[in-house]
């Protein structure tokens, strides 16, 4: 059995992908009236509508439930992975851990692995990552992902246990470099809409996807990423589609922002904290990160879209 936890869109379609390959699930929701709803009606309406769960999808509130799983998967929101952990970690460490959320804690300015390992340290560790939208992995479409883990083994473990013949992991043991990958695509992703929902046009935004990758590599490698790996799929491949879709929720909030519009406030939208977050890596580290900078003043208000805009255009000349 593989557990998965958290049924937001991204997990209940990670159980029903899994599903669909023979396997057993148990998707664990917090809400108790969600689990309810889920097992009468077998969809998850607000979350993934249209897509019934697979019969060897079992929903749950209770932790105990997923004990024996072969592997955890923890699809929750990246600043509330701590909190989880603090109360639960504990009753899952005898299963390998897979973070499949994307950004940086605020907390602590690390990625999901970091916080997993800090609160769970004897649990093997894993992270899945890459260019995915919840809809196209629960409707079988194809998609290839990065499984991030520093051991090895456990990694082809896992690659083989999560593969199905439409969603292909490749492996990888550049933990750092997947996760950073993963969270600061969604920052660009903001400054992409923004560009898009200003009516700034598509050179633009060419332009911003080319030099917030600078910034994506010039972080990770400080932080001691390899190249090669945002490169791929978990950076380059998830940035390309994020910034390029509104089916981006970091991207349709950046569009918003660009056209002065509201957004929901119950969506959750990853880039909004990590830009923050990074923002204070990059000042602790001495980095320029002008992209992510403005993209944080603009969320917080300490600028209006004018002078975020002319800051950027009004930089000095160099070469690329």
């Amino acid at each position: 059995m593989i557990a998965v936890i958290g049924a937001g869109a991204f997990g209940t379609a990670l159980a029903v992908a899994l599903a669909r390959n023979g396997r057993a699930v148990t998707l664990w929701a917090r809400d108790a009236a969600q689990v309810r709803d889920m097992g009468a009606t077998r969809v998850n309406g607000a979350r993934l509508p249209g897509v019934v769960l697979p019969e060897n999808v079992s929903v749950t509130a209770e932790i105990a439930d997923l004990a024996g799983a072969e592997a955890v998967l923890l699809s929750l929101p990246m600043q509330a992975l701590r909190g989880f952990l603090a109360q639960q970690g504990a009753t899952l460490v005898d299963a390998p851990l897979v973070a499949c959320c994307k950004g940086i804690d605020l907390a602590s300015l690390t990625g999901p692995t970091a916080v997993i390992q800090e609160q769970c340290p004897t649990a093997t560790v894993a992270l899945l990552t890459g260019p995915s939208f919840a809809a196209d992995i629960a409707r079988s479409l194809p998609t290839a992902l990065t499984l991030a883990c520093a051991d090895a083994a456990a990694g082809e473990r896992l690659q083989h246990l999560l593969a199905t013949p439409v969603l292909r992991l490749y492996r990888s043991d550049d933990v750092t470099g997947a996760e950073l990958g993963g969270a600061l695509k969604n920052v660009v992703a903001i400054a992409a809409g923004v560009v898009i929902g200003a009516g700034l046009g598509d050179s633009a935004r060419a332009a911003l996807m080319t030099r917030g990758y600078a910034e994506m590599q010039r972080l990770a490698l400080a932080l001691g990423a390899r190249a090669e790996t945002l490169a791929g799929l978990s950076g380059f491949g998830d940035l390309v589609l994020t910034c390029t879709s509104a089916q981006s929720r970091n991207f349709r909030f950046g569009h918003a922002l660009g056209a002065g519009q509201g957004f929901d406030p119950t969506v959750t939208v990853e880039g909004a904290a990590t830009a923050k977050a990074v923002s204070n890596l990059a000042e602790k580290r001495g980095l320029d990160l002008p992209i992510t900078r403005m993209v944080a003043l603009l969320i917080d208000g300490a600028v209006d879209l004018p002078t975020a805009i002319q800051s950027l255009l009004s930089r000095p000349l160099k070469k690329e």
